[in-house]
């Protein structure tokens, strides 16, 4: 399970350093992509696939799945550690999410957004008042 927040920072070259917890769940191979809300989202190799597969079976006179299938596989590119348990982001997902050198990797149960420092700490300040998430997450089932 991915989980837990680890702040990191990118190097001059776009590499960063992805957790070691994060790595025994990764594996080998895994996906980075456009994440929902300004971040970049990794998905272990077999989570992504799963969710290719349901992407995948969207009908293509849907505009809504169509959208969301370019917004999510166009952007997709598959990454390896190397040695130093490090992946290189590619420019255009750092420009998309806005990432400077400070970054923060939240465990998002089976998969890990990347968020930008800053942006990350005013995600969390929606955090600081419980009534107004509890109105949100009322209709949620949980």
């Amino acid at each position: 399970m991915l989980m837990g927040e680890y702040n990191h920072t990118i190097d001059s070259k776009g590499r960063l350093i992805i957790p070691v917890k994060f790595r025994d769940v990764l594996g080998d191979r895994f996906v980075v992509t456009r994440g929902m809300g300004n971040c970049l989202s990794i998905y272990p190799m077999a989570d992504w696939e799963k969710m290719t597969e349901k992407v995948a079976q969207l009908p293509m006179t849907d505009k809504k799945g169509r959208d969301f299938k370019r917004y999510i596989v166009s952007a997709a590119t598959e990454c390896e550690l190397d040695k130093m348990g490090r992946i290189l982001l590619p420019q255009p997902l750092r420009s998309f999410a806005g990432l400077g050198k400070d970054v923060v990797l939240v465990g998002q149960i089976d998969f890990i957004e990347i968020w930008d420092k800053d942006k990350w700490t005013e995600v969390q300040e929606a955090f600081n008042d419980p009534d107004k998430l509890d109105s949100v997450w009322e209709g949620l089932g949980i």
